[in-house]
């Protein structure tokens, strides 16, 4: 990625259809709605989340519109404004569980690729444009919010088609890894959907993977294989228990070596080389001393 991009983020909806609980704070897979999408625009150089403040998974700024509950357009204003001068601009809302970083790199390429364009907006498995899971340049998007303020006096309770229908924009289809980058949380059914998908999809373990990490304030890419081998070797050339006990080990050596200046990734893989080692050696061991009794026994 190639294009240095700022982030919005809607996350001052009433709810309604949730019985007007806290939407970007539902938990999904662990983790709140707002910090799953915040992931996914993790690269942006800033982020404005519209809304009420509330403690998130890295640092964001905070604004409100105008006159709070007055419409997505009002809301991606507020957050235009305190960006200020941004040259491209990534709209999204805080209720999709599904969104990852590929979609929005998939987003800033195709805008990069038709220079004449003036934003680039996911369309999903049924044809639906989705304008706010979209990147617009800058410039165009504060023209366009400037003749509705002329033509209205105000942006209030404007429907986003009020606002990107004029745009020259790029259509990029849902792609085949993320299949679901689009599907949002609007109704307690669409919360109970994300979860049962969380529990059911190939990747389930990525995702208890990264909660975890999340919720221990881990920011670091563990090779899972690497772990699973050594917990697999651990239980069966020693015993069952010794799985989980053996990896807790190698993450507290591996922290060790960490504050000795070794790459915590590097320390992670040198630790589990070690442990793995270790358990092979046992099992040849007992095989060792299996054989003698077993010669007794023939003899």
């Amino acid at each position: 990625m190639t294009t240095a991009f700022d982030a919005v983020v809607l996350a001052g909806g009433a709810a309604r259809r949730l019985g007007g609980a806290d939407k970007p704070g539902v938990r999904v897979g662990g983790r709140p709605l707002l910090d799953r999408v915040l992931a996914a625009c993790a690269g942006a150089r800033r982020t404005v989340v519209v809304g009420d403040p509330r403690p998130t998974v890295r640092p964001v700024d905070w604004t409100r519109e105008e006159r709070i509950g007055t419409g997505p357009v009002a809301a991606l204003a507020a957050g235009a404004t305190v960006l200020g001068d941004s040259g491209t601009l990534l709209a999204l809302s805080a209720d999709l569980p599904f969104l990852g970083e590929g979609t929005v790199l998939r987003l800033l390429a195709a805008l990069d690729a038709e220079p004449a364009a003036e934003g680039a907006l996911l369309v999903d498995a049924d044809g639906r444009e989705q304008p706010l899971v979209a990147v617009y340049r800058g410039d165009a998007l504060r023209r366009e919010l400037d003749g509705l303020l002329q033509a209205r006096g105000a942006l209030d309770h404007l429907p986003l088609r009020a606002l990107v229908g004029a745009l020259r924009l790029v259509r990029v289809p849902v792609g085949a890894d993320e299949p679901a980058a689009s599907f949002d949380c609007d109704t307690w059914e669409d919360i109970a959907t994300a979860r049962a998908r969380i529990r059911d999809h190939g990747s389930v373990l990525d995702e208890w993977i990264t909660a975890v990490k999340t919720e221990l304030g881990i920011d670091l890419d563990v090779d899972t294989g690497v772990l699973l081998d050594l917990a697999r070797d651990a239980a069966h050339n020693v015993a069952r228990p010794a799985a989980p006990l053996t990896t807790f080990l190698v993450g507290y050596a591996a922290a060790k070596a960490a504050q000795g200046g070794t790459a915590p990734a590097e320390a992670v893989a040198e630790a589990s080389r070690k442990a793995a080692a270790l358990a092979l050696r046992w099992e040849a061991e007992q095989a060792e001393q299996a054989k003698p009794a077993e010669k007794n026994e023939a003899g």
